[in-house]
């Protein structure tokens, strides 16, 4: 199984690893490295983690107060957000 972003998941990506980069490099590159280790276990595990509605799941990070938001289709995982855990929690609810 594929996954693939909704359009603004990619500037939601590079917003939050940039933040990370300011307060030190390494920072933004363990963020990245965590963001890519989540996505691998969503492709393995789609149905694991916790429903936030009848077709969306959240699989938060460890390390960092983000979630991947994302539904499971028949074809691929769609990736509706990486949220901020502490920020407008249901702002991501019209990309279903």
């Amino acid at each position: 199984m594929n996954y693939s972003f909704h359009p603004h998941v990619e500037k939601e990506l590079e917003d939050a690893e940039n933040y990370y980069d300011g307060i030190r490099e390494e920072l933004g590159d363990r963020f990245r490295a965590e963001i890519e280790m989540a996505l691998s276990r969503i492709l393995k595990f789609p149905n694991a983690w916790q429903l936030l509605t009848k077709t969306v799941r959240r699989r938060r990070l460890i390390d960092f107060p983000y979630g991947i938001v994302y539904r499971v289709k028949t074809d691929e995982i769609r990736i509706l957000a990486v949220m901020h855990l502490h920020r407008e929690p249901s702002y991501w609810a019209y990309r279903q």
